[in-house]
């Protein structure tokens, strides 16, 4: 059975940081894509960063840009997202998903990813 597991979430003042992790499992190899996407209350969902199975390739949403950092250690099957500098406008539920042997050797911004996890509330609010 193949599970996506995040945490991490909570609440954070504006300019805080928190670290989201994802924890994958059922896959039997590391050939797997991995990309968050956030939903805001009323929101499209929104691509916010993705990273190749084997994280040669890297994206950012222009949003987050230089305040995320999205990481993987595939000895752990675990992706971080490292969130810095934190908005109001931040604050959403957080998804991990995941593509399994992938067409493509780039990832995508895009919800097209056959798995999800249940998500994690992120709050940035004083």
């Amino acid at each position: 059975q193949l599970q996506l597991v995040e945490s991490g979430g909570g609440l954070v003042q504006p300019g805080g940081s928190l670290r989201l992790s994802c924890v994958v499992s059922g896959f039997t190899t590391n050939y797997y894509h991995i990309a968050w996407f956030r939903q805001a209350p009323g929101k499209e969902r929104e691509g916010v960063s993705c990273i190749t199975h084997s994280g040669n390739i890297i994206k950012y949403a222009d949003s987050v840009n230089g305040r995320f950092t999205i990481s993987r250690d595939n000895a752990k099957n675990t992706v971080y997202l490292q969130m810095k500098s934190l908005k109001p406008e931040d604050t959403a539920v957080y998804y991990c998903t995941a593509e399994s042997s992938p067409s493509s050797p780039i990832c995508s911004m895009l919800p097209r990813y056959g798995y999800w996890g249940q998500g994690t509330q992120v709050t940035v609010s004083s």
